[in-house]
């Protein structure tokens, strides 16, 4: 039996999972959705990238978990990354969904597509947050207009420290067992640091032809992706 934790990304909470979860307890898994401080219904706690990575770490050593399966979707990959080098035999396999990964003393903004000036200036003008997306910027990915409506709904203003501060490593990432799971709508090829990490025998790719939130619009054949990656 596997115990997957799940931490999905920016402005979501543990809810973003809620369809994912009962293939895997079908099978016989643990699961534990997860959110992070700052977010959803944590909102109002403070957070910086090293919170989230201890909200991660927390959780397992809590729970005295073994076997883990540890899941991180989009944002959420850079402290899932850093958390999962410190689980040694505990940690069966890491699998980044779509996901950003930790570059040793990089941050989230380090890799914004506008550069991270752009990034920080948003989270400036905004009192300190990453404001959510709305619906408009959700088109072509895969998502009806009721799982549209959902991921808005829910989403809550992501607090900034967590993507300018820098990432945290004490080992290659590629060493690693790793499954990187590649939306399709949202781009055809990982990014340059994926596809690098994509070299090492420890890692795999596979691909979903929907968008960036799987968890949404494909709930159930991402179940079966995470059942495969666990076995």
């Amino acid at each position: 039996m596997a115990e997957f934790v799940l931490v999905a990304g920016a402005w979501l909470g543990s809810w973003a999972w809620d369809e994912v979860l009962p293939p895997l307890r079908a099978a016989g898994h643990g699961t534990h959705p997860l959110t992070l401080s700052g977010l959803a219904e944590k909102q109002g706690v403070p957070a910086g990238q090293q919170t989230h990575v201890q909200d991660i770490v927390g959780e397992i050593e809590r729970r005295d978990l073994r076997d883990v399966v540890l899941v991180g979707h989009s944002y959420s990959g850079i402290p899932v990354g850093q958390a999962a080098e410190r689980f040694g035999d505990r940690l069966t396999r890491v699998v980044f969904v779509d996901s950003e990964v930790p570059v040793d003393g990089g941050s989230f903004a380090s890799g914004w597509w506008q550069g991270p000036a752009a990034l920080e200036a948003l989270i400036a003008d905004n009192g300190g947050y990453w404001p959510p997306l709305g619906a408009s910027d959700l088109d072509g990915q895969g998502l009806t207009d009721e799982q549209v409506t959902r991921l808005v709904e829910g989403s809550t203003p992501h607090p900034g420290a967590t993507l300018t501060e820098p990432a945290v490593l004490t080992r290659p990432l590629g060493e690693l067992p790793a499954t990187y799971v590649k939306c399709l709508l949202d781009g055809p090829e990982p990014n340059d640091t994926v596809a690098k990490l994509l070299t090492s025998e420890h890692w795999r790719l596979v691909t979903m032809d929907t968008g960036h939130w799987p968890m949404i619009s494909q709930p159930a054949e991402l179940a079966r992706l995470l059942l495969y990656a666990a076995g």
